[in-house]
C-alpha cells in the first residue's frame, strides 16, 4: 500500500503540498487536467524548480483572473465540488475538508457553520489546493496520509476580518479538534501553517510517523526562502510496512479467588492500558481447577499491571515474558450511515484492500434506538462502510 509522510520542517499550505506532489512525480499537466473538472473560472496552475535555503523544490503558483475573488459559504463550495466530475472519492474528502473548515471558522468567530463566509479560503487558489492536494494523493495511488508535528510561526497575518494573531484562531480550532502535534523551537515571525493546511492534514492525516520505505522525496516550496530554515514542505512517499512491536506477556494461576473479582480485575487492567486480558481455564497441582490469567500490555506499563495484579487477586506472584506482536495498521472511521452516526475499525494490510469491522458500542447504541437486531445493525454498517472504503 502506498503511504505519504508530510515532514512539515517549515510548516504546511495548500500550494507547498501542490509542490511537494509535484516534485515527487505528480505530472503537472494530469494535476491540471483533473482540476479541470471543477467548474471554477480563469486561473492559471503553474510549477517551476527553484531553491529554498539551498533545497532543490517545486513551487506551483495558482493566479486566478478574475479579481477581488467573489465571497462564498460553505454550500456554494460544496455545490461546487459535487457538480464537478471528479471521482465520488475525491469529492467526499474535499467536502470533509471544508466542512471541517467551516466548522473551525464558527467555532473561533462565534457563529453556526453554515453562516460561515470563507474570504481568503473560499477563494480559487485555495479551492484549487484543497482539491488539487485530495486529487494528486489520488493520481500518485496514495491510501494513507501520515504528518509530522507541526511548527507554528508566530506574529500577526493581515484577513478580511484585519490583523489575527498566528496562528489563526481558525488554524488553532482544526488543529486542537485533530489532536495534532505542536513542534518546539524558535518562533518564526510569520505564518507557518495555513488554515487551508490545517484543515487538509487534520481532515486526511494520522499523526504519527510509519513504517516504511520510502520510493520518492518530494519538495514543495513555499513563498519566500526563509534565513531561519528552507522553506519547504518534504514529501516522503513509499510502501506501509507491517509494524512489530515488543511488548510484554504478563501471566498469574489463580486457584483461590471467587470468579466476581475477575471482571473487576480486568477492567482496571484495561483501564490502566493493557492491550488485551484474558481469562483460560487450567489444572493446578493437587488436582484443583484454576484459572490462567494473562495480561498483554506495553513494556512501560509493567509495573503498573504487576501491581494491579497483586492488589486486586489473590496470587503471591506473577511471570513476565517479552513477546513481539507484529500489528496490522488500523485506524477507526466515524461516518454518518443510513441507520445514523456509526463507527468501524479499518484494518489495513499492504497490497490488500482495507476491512471495515463494526464497532459494538456504536452498533449496540443504533439496535437500541431503532429496535433493530444488532446482526442487523452490524451487516448494514460494515456494508457502508465498506462502500465508502472502496470508494
Amino acid at each position: 500500500m502506498t503511504i505519504a509522510y508530510l515532514d512539515c520542517l517549515s510548516g504546511i499550505s495548500g500550494d507547498m503540498l501542490l509542490g511537494a506532489l509535484v516534485d515527487a512525480g505528480l505530472s503537472p499537466d494530469g494535476l491540471r487536467a483533473e482540476l479541470a473538472k471543477l467548474d471554477l473560472g480563469g486561473y492559471r496552475i503553474e510549477s517551476k524548480k527553484t531553491q529554498r535555503h539551498g533545497l532543490a523544490a517545486t513551487q506551483v503558483t495558482v493566479s486566478p483572473e478574475e479579481t477581488p475573488q467573489p465571497h462564498r459559504r460553505l454550500a456554494d463550495i460544496v455545490q461546487l465540488i459535487d457538480k464537478s466530475s471528479l471521482p465520488d472519492s475525491d469529492k467526499q474528502r474535499g467536502t470533509d475538508i471544508f466542512r471541517n473548515l467551516a466548522g473551525a471558522e464558527a467555532a473561533a468567530h462565534g457563529t453556526q457553520t453554515d453562516d460561515v463566509e470563507f474570504h481568503e479560503v473560499g477563494a480559487v487558489d485555495a479551492i484549487v489546493d484543497v482539491m488539487g492536494a485530495v486529487a494528486g494523493l489520488r493520481l500518485l495511488a496514495v491510501e494513507q496520509v501520515y504528518c509530522s508535528p507541526l511548527p507554528m510561526g508566530a506574529g500577526w497575518v493581515e484577513t478580511q476580518h484585519g490583523q489575527l494573531p498566528v496562528p489563526a484562531p481558525g488554524t488553532l480550532a482544526l488543529l486542537t479538534k485533530a489532536n495534532a502535534p505542536l513542534a518546539a523551537g524558535p518562533d518564526i515571525e510569520m505564518e507557518l501553517v495555513t488554515p487551508t493546511g490545517a484543515a487538509i492534514v487534520s481532515t486526511l492525516a494520522r499523526f504519527e510517523r510509519p513504517a516504511m520505505t520510502l520510493s520518492a522525496v518530494g519538495y514543495g516550496a513555499g513563498g519566500r526562502d526563509l534565513e531561519e530554515r528552507p522553506n519547504v514542505l518534504r514529501l516522503w512517499l513509499g510502501e506501509a510496512q507491517t509494524a512489530q512491536a515488543t511488548m510484554l506477556l504478563i501471566e498469574t494461576n489463580i486457584d483461590d479467588m471467587s470468579p466476581e473479582l475477575f471482571g473487576y480485575t480486568q477492567e482496571r487492567l484495561f483501564d490502566a492500558g493493557a492491550a488485551d486480558v484474558w481469562v483460560m481455564a487450567i489444572q493446578m497441582k493437587k488436582n484443583r481447577p484454576g484459572m490462567l490469567l494473562s495480561v498483554l500490555c506495553s513494556t512501560e506499563l509493567e509495573e503498573k499491571v504487576v501491581d494491579i495484579l497483586l492488589r486486586e487477586t489473590t496470587t503471591l506472584g506473577v511471570r513476565v515474558n517479552e513477546v513481539s506482536r507484529h500489528e496490522a495498521r488500523r485506524e477507526s472511521l466515524d461516518f454518518e450511515s443510513s441507520l445514523g452516526p456509526a463507527a468501524v475499525k479499518v484494518k489495513r494490510l499492504p497490497g490488500r484492500p482495507p476491512v471495515a469491522a463494526p464497532e459494538y458500542e456504536a452498533c449496540a447504541r443504533i439496535a437500541r434506538e431503532r429496535g433493530l437486531p444488532l446482526a442487523e445493525v452490524y451487516r448494514i454498517v460494515e456494508a457502508e462502510a465498506q462502500a465508502r472504503l472502496d470508494a
